[in-house]
């Protein structure tokens, strides 16, 4: 992918999901602008719908993404083959997506999250259907992949990752790293680390930075999610300190060795849910283009169902209401509580967007 390049300024794109010179024209827009997209993990069609929706409303791009155990429960939990259905599941998953995101009139980057080592084989299956896909279609599946081997030594991160990104950019595909550790625990992948202010584990050294970018640039296109006290999760105040300003150093030290304008790098911010909104503006201004979203989602997909439990009780524990023998299908009926479900993922959504500045600046035409 190192040899494709963003179309000029003020392209704009097809309604889809876009992937190769679309994805980087996408990623250089966002730079350009100073606004970042909302990167939100779903489990099923209601998740992907809900944020499609938002999408469309907000007249925003957005990414939508799979952690390992999203796609597994997308595939069926059971299913009795967990490793068939965690791989089927992120396909049936990017399927779906790539169905409907046209009709919503947004571009979409598709993408996973978080594989450790244990889920190589489950990135490297991903890269088989992508494959696949780019032979039937002329674009891969998904967009961009994520490795996290940040709790392994620099070196062995570094290599493996340029392993999978050298399958992956002659699809046009993007390759997502971490360096340093995110604290917390997103699905099943995560670090056993105190929240404090003061563990050096939470905050990326820019060098580190550096020499990522030296290996693994010149490979094919990569984006960093660098650590800056970021953590999966929403914590009380004053247990975790944000640190952007240590994305502006490892942007001036790749600038200063490599050129590239201030900002030569697409940085990710994990672990979004929660933030101080000045720390998520401030982080956007150093070059981030993607920001992570999964606890505030699941809470907004969770709340609107509890309530509407809460106000039609009856409905949930007798098919026929006893107060007055009516039937109480249409209470207890799916799509009706489904629905308030997708409507509190959206409205989240909406301030998302609001938050990150991309509300209104989609790239479809």
């Amino acid at each position: 992918m190192n040899h494709i390049s963003p179309a000029p300024a003020g392209t704009k794109l097809k309604p889809g999901v876009v992937t190769g010179a679309d994805y980087l024209t996408l990623l250089e827009a966002c730079r350009a602008g100073g606004y970042a997209l909302p990167a939100v993990n779903v489990v099923g069609t209601n998740s992907i719908n809900a944020v499609l929706e938002s999408a469309s409303k907000n007249k925003a791009d957005v990414i939508i993404q799979l952690s390992n155990g999203g796609a597994r429960f997308f595939g069926g939990e059971g299913c009795p083959d967990a490793e068939a259905a965690r791989v089927l599941g992120a396909v049936s998953a990017a399927q779906h997506v790539h169905t409907l995101a046209k009709a919503y009139g947004v571009c979409v980057v598709l993408h996973t999250d978080h594989a450790d080592r244990s889920l190589l084989p489950w990135v490297n299956a991903l890269i088989d259907h992508g494959e696949e896909h780019m032979k039937r279609t002329g674009q891969p599946l998904f967009s961009s992949h994520m490795i996290d081997l940040s709790a392994e030594p620099l070196e062995t991160n570094i290599a493996e990752c340029a392993a999978v990104l050298k399958r992956m950019a002659p699809l046009g595909m993007s390759l997502e790293i971490e360096l340093g550790v995110t604290g917390g625990e997103e699905d099943g992948i995560g670090h056993d680390i105190e929240e404090s202010a003061d563990n050096a584990h939470l905050y990326t050294q820019p060098e580190d930075v550096l020499r990522a970018w030296e290996v693994l640039s010149p490979i094919g296109h990569v984006t960093m999610a660098a650590s800056f006290g970021n953590v999966h999760g929403v914590y009380a105040p004053g247990n975790v300190k944000l640190r952007p300003e240590i994305l502006k150093a490892s942007q001036e030290a790749v600038a200063g060795k490599f050129g590239g304008g201030d900002k030569p790098m697409s940085l990710v911010f994990h672990g979004g849910s929660g933030s101080e909104k000045d720390k998520i503006t401030e982080a956007v201004s150093y070059g981030v283009f993607k920001m992570n979203i999964d606890t505030d989602t699941q809470f907004a997909f969770a709340e609107p169902v509890g309530a509407y439990v809460q106000a039609n009780p009856v409905a949930f524990t007798h098919q026929i209401d006893p107060s007055n023998g009516k039937p109480t299908k249409k209470l207890y009926d799916p799509r009706k509580w489904l629905r308030a479900a997708e409507k509190g993922v959206a409205k989240r959504l909406d301030e998302a967007f609001a938050d990150l500045g991309s509300a209104g600046r989609s790239l479809a035409g």
